[in-house]
């Protein structure tokens, strides 16, 4: 073991993508036993405006300036920058590692790893499968190589809590050849269900323990089944795309809709991801805004269209997911519009009383955590940490808890 391991010190996580770049500094002490955040932060709007701001544990702003000067090449130079930032505040804490969300591990990567250059080759051969993603998360991580010598760093996948579903659950209806190459549904916002079902089990573990749909909604938003804190089944599939229509992305959409795109309007591969991943969801629906604060808040018929669109699609999901688990003992809302959405998530419920759900409105208003009325199937707003789960990993697979 890497003897600076078996001390105090500090641990990166990063999540870097196409335009911006979150991160979170974790203080690890105890021997690993002791993982507690110290501030958190982001660099936004890469290649139009770029900003740098940072907050401690309490909120308080630690740093907010514009970076539009050095938005010069990419994510890279600004992450060397923000590299040097964050060693300005861990003067006398040592970097003990740094843990990556990676959006796609394949077929071949089912749990965390460690990153080497075989595993880097490997992470770069999956570009093809996630072309927006994964060629920042690469980039990431050979920049902190570049900048912290023999730093281990540890891949975690968006991917991998979903290799444990069944069969049925992964396969398109395609030539199996296809399916051998690599053309499968692999569900994504794995490390956020890792989470949730890590909260079920120390909070209500006999709830944890039976059927549980868990909606992530977001501006990129999916729902998974889980039995036992298994995934069963999930939204979305070979690409970030399947599914529910998200902020900007589409959801699913019937295939022959691209084909008649690429021979009636003459969309080439470029045009058609652009539509898809850009201009489309509630976005391209309402044609006013991705962001579901601004569509309620609107009067405008498109606006309400476009939120009836996506709560009625969570609805459809849910029920969906309760046949692949054979029925529903619980619903959990998480993530930016799940936990903070209130007019939401009762409009998603509202659909859902043929399974036995029913809100208290006032709970839901004031986003308590359980929000069901009584004699309804428990209702959870569970916050989610991505961030943390990364970090649990990170440690774990470093030896730096206790092996009790």
């Amino acid at each position: 073991m890497d003897p600076r391991l078996s001390h105090d010190g500090a641990l990166l996580v990063l999540n870097s993508g196409s335009s911006s770049i979150k991160f979170t500094v974790f203080q690890v002490a105890d021997a690993g036993k002791d993982i507690s955040p110290l501030f958190s932060g982001q660099v936004t709007g890469i290649g139009t405006a770029a900003e740098f701001s940072v907050k401690d544990v309490s909120g308080v702003s630690l740093a907010r300036e514009s970076w539009a000067e050095r938005d010069t090449g990419g994510v890279a130079p600004l992450l060397r920058d923000l590299i040097a930032w964050i060693r300005t505040r861990l003067p006398d804490l040592p970097l003990l590692a740094a843990g990556h969300r990676v959006v796609h591990g394949g077929a071949g990567f089912h749990h965390p790893v460690r990153v080497t250059n075989r595993v880097l080759d490997e992470l770069e051969s999956l570009i093809p499968l996630a072309p927006l993603h994964q060629p920042q998360n690469v980039s990431a991580i050979r920049v902190l190589a570049e900048s912290f010598d023999g730093l281990p760093q540890i891949a975690c996948f968006d991917t991998a809590f979903h290799h444990s579903q069944p069969f049925v659950a992964k396969t398109y209806g395609l030539p199996r050849q296809l399916s051998e190459k690599g053309v499968q549904r692999y569900g994504f916002h794995g490390l956020s269900y890792e989470f949730i079902a890590q909260r079920l089990r120390e909070t209500v573990p006999e709830v944890a323990e039976g059927r549980v749909v868990v909606a992530h909604l977001g501006n990129g938003s999916s729902l998974c089944g889980l039995k036992d804190g298994r995934s069963i089944d999930t939204t979305m599939g070979f690409s970030a795309l399947e599914g529910v229509p998200m902020g900007t992305r589409s959801g699913s959409l019937d295939p022959g809709i691209l084909i008649y795109l690429m021979r009636e309007m003459g969309m080439d591969a470029d045009a058609l991801e652009h539509l898809l991943y850009q201009e489309s969801g509630l976005l391209g629906v309402s044609g006013i805004s991705n962001d579901m604060r601004v569509l309620l808040e609107s009067d405008r018929p498109e606006a309400k269209e476009a939120v009836d669109l996506f709560c009625y699609h969570v609805a459809k999901e849910i029920g969906g997911l309760s046949c692949a688990l054979g029925g529903l003992d619980a619903l959990v809302f998480t993530a930016g519009i799940g936990e903070h959405s209130a007019p939401v998530r009762s409009r998603v419920c509202s659909y859902l009383r043929f399974l036995g759900i029913t809100l208290d409105e006032d709970a839901n208003d004031r986003g308590d955590t359980a929000i069901a009325a009584d004699g309804s199937l428990p209702v959870y707003i569970i916050p989610t940490n991505e961030e943390f789960m990364i970090a649990r990993h990170a440690v774990d697979l470093m030896n730096l808890r206790n092996a009790a």
